[in-house]
């Protein structure tokens, strides 16, 4: 059984992680990685099979695909706090000749990162075809991709999600961040997308709801029953209900903090609801 304190600790210390990261640079998209804290702390912590060190080929272990790339600061949190790579050079984000880029890059070779991402749309295509390639390789693990509910207004996805299906990627859990908010409001204000779960099971997929995306239980006990239906001829869609900004009284329930850095004031706010757990960088 996970240590759910230990692992509430962390999701806590990710928080601060987050906000001191955006901060410094006066840079970088807090909510969305508020928002998702508890799904990358339980993804690392706990349900993905991860070896040793890291290769680009990934074989024999778990992979993991970000397609939201913009909600970097929780990704390099999660991987640092990982063991992926030194906390301290979470300092760097976003700085000039940094690994830690805005949006992940791999060309700078950071642990952990696997694809470039951050033009929204694409990583649900990405994973698929790493997906296909462990079947190739004779490989059962599993394929892992997060991408934002938003980033389903665009129609590549809806390529990819019918390709899926049609090839029987039952290797492959995509997970939803379903917040409802993006950049320029909330989702139904922008480009609704209907019934989410509707459009999915018709385009041949197995979806599970996980109802409390914050509330890191639920989140495990979701992905470990997503896990359990792989290999049954079906992709499988996790649609997780989260809240963008999440841990911060006033960057809750609200678009205002996608892409908008904290000032000095608004940060030690932030930093004294989210007690520091395991040590600042």
């Amino acid at each position: 059984m996970p240590n759910i304190n230990a692992l509430e600790n962390l999701v806590t210390q990710v928080r601060r992680d987050i906000l001191r990261q955006v901060h410094k640079v006066n840079s970088g998209h807090p909510g969305g990685s508020l928002g998702c804290a508890e799904f990358f702390v339980a993804l690392f912590q706990e349900i993905m099979h991860r070896k040793d060190g890291f290769d680009m080929n990934g074989h024999e272990e778990d992979l993991f695909f970000l397609s939201n790339g913009h909600i970097s600061p929780v990704f390099y949190s999660v991987l640092a706090r990982s063991g992926y790579f030194p906390i301290e050079e979470l300092n760097t984000f976003r700085l000039l000749n940094s690994r830690l880029q805005g949006h992940p890059t791999t060309h700078e070779g950071l642990p952990g990162i696997r694809v470039a991402s951050g033009s929204l749309g694409q990583g649900i295509s990405v994973a698929i075809g790493a997906a296909l390639a462990k079947k190739l390789n004779q490989d059962a693990h599993l394929v892992y991709a997060l991408c934002g509910d938003g980033e389903l207004q665009e129609g590549q996805n809806w390529e990819a999600i019918m390709y899926a299906a049609s090839n029987l990627v039952d290797n492959l859990i995509v997970t939803v961040d379903y917040n409802g908010q993006q950049i320029d409001g909330s989702l139904d204000e922008v480009l609704s997308l209907g019934n989410l779960r509707a459009k999915f099971e018709a385009f041949g997929w197995l979806v599970i709801d996980i109802e409390n995306g914050n509330d890191l239980s639920s989140v495990i006990s979701g992905l470990k029953s997503a896990q359990e239906h792989t290999g049954k001829g079906k992709p499988i869609c996790v649609l997780m209900h989260t809240v963008m900004g999440n841990g911060v009284d006033f960057m809750m329930h609200t678009h205002a903090w996608h892409g908008k850095a904290p000032n000095d004031d608004q940060l030690a706010l932030a930093l004294a609801q989210n007690p520091e757990t395991l040590g600042d960088y």
